[in-house]
């Protein structure tokens, strides 16, 4: 029997701007290229940049949905569960991932960083919120500058502790 691939979810707002996105379809992007599975809200905004970039890569897309309907998905997944839940759903979607990238967001973002955090899950911020705070690396969120750097510290928290916070650099030295 086979080992079971990283999943990797990724989460942030359902509208977000063209920086933002392109972020997000370069982590899909990577994330299956690295050949993780990625997981999401299944919806619009950050999580189908993400699914397209993934999807572009040849990878596999599970989207976690808050209605009954699989065909609430975008147009790029390619596994959907459709749950029924609304808002409940941020848990599943956080719960699946072996680790979390986070990328702008507003509150349903911020609530998916707290229950990850709450469930033990490493949390990769980019460009998401504030992690000016010392007590940052206590809370086990690390912040990438990029999104190759994304990828590269959920794919390293997905295998097992979280990673170092980045490159040499303080995570709270903005």
């Amino acid at each position: 029997m086979s080992e079971r691939l990283p999943q990797i979810s990724v989460i942030g707002g359902g509208r977000a701007g063209p920086e933002l996105l392109e972020l997000a379809e370069g982590v899909g992007r990577g994330l299956a290229e690295a050949g993780a599975v990625l997981v999401c809200g299944g919806r619009g905004g950050v999580m189908e940049a993400a699914s397209r970039g993934a999807r572009g890569a040849g990878g596999v897309v599970i989207g976690i949905l808050p209605g009954l309907s699989p065909s609430e998905a975008n147009e790029f997944v390619t596994h959907t569960v459709a749950t029924g839940i609304g808002h409940a759903r941020n848990l599943a979607v956080v719960a699946s991932g072996d680790a979390v990238v986070a990328i702008g967001g507003e509150w349903g973002t911020l609530s998916e960083i707290a229950l990850a955090r709450r469930l033990g899950h490493p949390v990769v911020a980019l460009r998401s919120w504030s992690l000016d705070n010392p007590a940052v690396a206590e809370m086990g969120l690390t912040e990438a500058e990029d999104a190759a750097h994304a990828v590269e510290l959920a794919l390293a928290a997905a295998d097992g502790p979280a990673p170092s916070p980045q490159r040499g650099r303080d995570p709270v030295d903005r």
